[in-house]
């Protein structure tokens, strides 16, 4: 288990390289959510790169000694963990070199390279691109930072959770989007240390249940297929520690359509201006949809954990 003392350390570790992102009360709002909860947002969209993978990449990065770095990153990536590997590699002079599924969109890779990394396309989803990146580490000598199941990437991604809390101290549901489930291992380590009472509810695609699936059989599953558009929320399979951390501290796993992110994504823009990828809007998606049951006034806080168009330009919605 990730604790308390080493996501405290590592905020520390990361001040200087990461944004303390904004939480915003979205109230008033021009229609009332399901249940009517105090709901608010905690903008990770707005981190550096574009998502919250910036913190876990830069904390893996700052433990690793020169020598390591001068000898080079790999990684593989829906597209943003990759990016914070590569702005982590290029904040401490280290070569990045990134593997993509084909399924990733051009301009993750575009980002990738605008920030020195070199972007290799291999295999039709995550999975495929990561036995390609693990190779690569083991015949060049490259260092491979894990997108989910790093303990250092995991601490790093958990001071959200921390920022959460100084935000609203009196939070009682956080919800969170899965893909491998790095995220919400940090950030549920950190809130259930500082408000054990607080609900954790992660979101999966429907087309994608990896940890549903897992949690339900208390062992990894391996899906036979996956079935999203939504690529960064979509790994075959998970890794031990993220069951081990979810199965004892998430409260409930809920699945939202694809559908249900992009009307989430046009919700965002509408309401807010805020820009979600569709796997950025998950968290809100589950809430829209009446996923997640809340109380009139409970204290509810959605992650919108990246930026991007793809929700606003796929449902034909003019940017401002």
């Amino acid at each position: 288990m990730i604790s308390l003392a080493d996501i405290e350390a590592a905020q520390q570790r990361i001040a200087d390289k990461v944004r303390k992102t904004p939480v915003l009360r979205a109230a008033p709002l021009k229609t009332p959510l399901p249940g009517q909860p105090d709901f608010w947002l905690k903008l990770e969209s707005l981190q550096i790169a574009g998502s919250f993978k910036a913190r876990g990449a830069s904390h893996k990065v700052a433990t690793l000694d020169p020598m390591t770095l001068a000898s080079g990153l790999v990684t593989a990536s829906g597209g943003n963990h990759g990016i914070g590997v590569a702005y982590a590699g290029y904040q401490a002079g280290a070569p990045v070199r990134v593997y993509l599924p084909e399924s990733s969109p051009a301009e993750k890779a575009a980002t990738l390279e605008s920030w020195g990394a070199t972007v290799i396309r291999h295999g039709a989803v995550w999975d495929d691109a990561n036995e390609a990146a693990l190779r690569a580490a083991d015949a060049e000598g490259l260092t491979y930072i894990h997108p989910f199941a790093d303990p250092a990437v995991i601490e790093g991604q958990g001071t959200i959770g921390l920022e959460i809390v100084d935000a609203i101290p009196d939070v009682e549901t956080v919800i969170v989007a899965i893909g491998g489930g790095g995220l919400i291992s940090g950030v549920a380590s950190a809130i259930k240390a500082k408000r054990p009472n607080a609900r954790l509810i992660g979101v999966e695609p429907i087309g994608a249940p990896t940890l549903r699936e897992s949690v339900r059989a208390a062992k990894l599953i391996t899906l036979d297929a996956i079935q999203t558009q939504v690529g960064v929320l979509a790994p075959r399979r998970s890794a031990e520690i993220n069951l081990e951390i979810i199965s004892a501290l998430a409260d409930d796993i809920v699945l939202v359509s694809d559908a249900q992110m992009r009307d989430a994504a046009r919700w965002l823009w509408r309401e807010f201006g805020i820009a979600a990828e569709l796997g950025g809007s998950a968290a809100v998606a589950a809430l829209l949809a009446g996923q997640v049951a809340v109380n009139d006034g409970e204290i509810v806080c959605a992650l919108v954990c990246g930026a991007g168009d793809d929700g606003i330009v796929d449902s034909g919605v003019e940017a401002r």
